[in-house]
């Protein structure tokens, strides 16, 4: 930020790049995305979203690896291993704060908690995928 030039200022409030959400069919409650689905089928796909504080996502899964780096906010990652009984958590839950980011290896069992209201950039190898476990 410039105090020269404090009009120009821009934030994620101010930038058109948070304009636009749209809700995703079939995904959690509290979760809207803006995004562009890549024209190369072996480049990735960046997406901007929102998540409400308290809004949650189940265990699930994805086609490839993801990155999530926390714009603003804070939310909890847990890990999950299949159990004979089903899913078993696989250790404690991962905390991401504002500017920190994650990495989960494609196919990795995890859900994701919204702790405070979020603005995450989220990137995914190839064409984005949800499978819920």
């Amino acid at each position: 930020m410039s105090s020269k030039h404090p009009a120009q200022e821009i934030n994620s409030e101010s930038s058109a790049i948070w304009q636009n959400h749209v809700t995703v069919p079939d995904t959690p409650e509290g979760f809207t995305v803006r995004t562009t689905v890549p024209g190369n089928a072996d480049g990735v796909e960046v997406m901007l979203e929102r998540w409400q504080a308290g809004s949650a996502e189940p265990p699930h899964s994805h086609p490839g690896d993801d990155m999530t780096v926390v714009v603003e906010g804070k939310m909890a990652i847990q890990y999950f291993s299949r159990g004979d009984h089903g899913l078993v958590a696989a250790g404690e839950p991962v905390i991401l704060n504002a500017g920190d980011t994650g990495y989960i290896k494609a196919g990795r069992i995890h859900d994701a908690k919204y702790l405070e209201d979020c603005k995450l950039v989220y990137v995914h190898d190839r064409a984005f995928g949800f499978t819920a476990e």
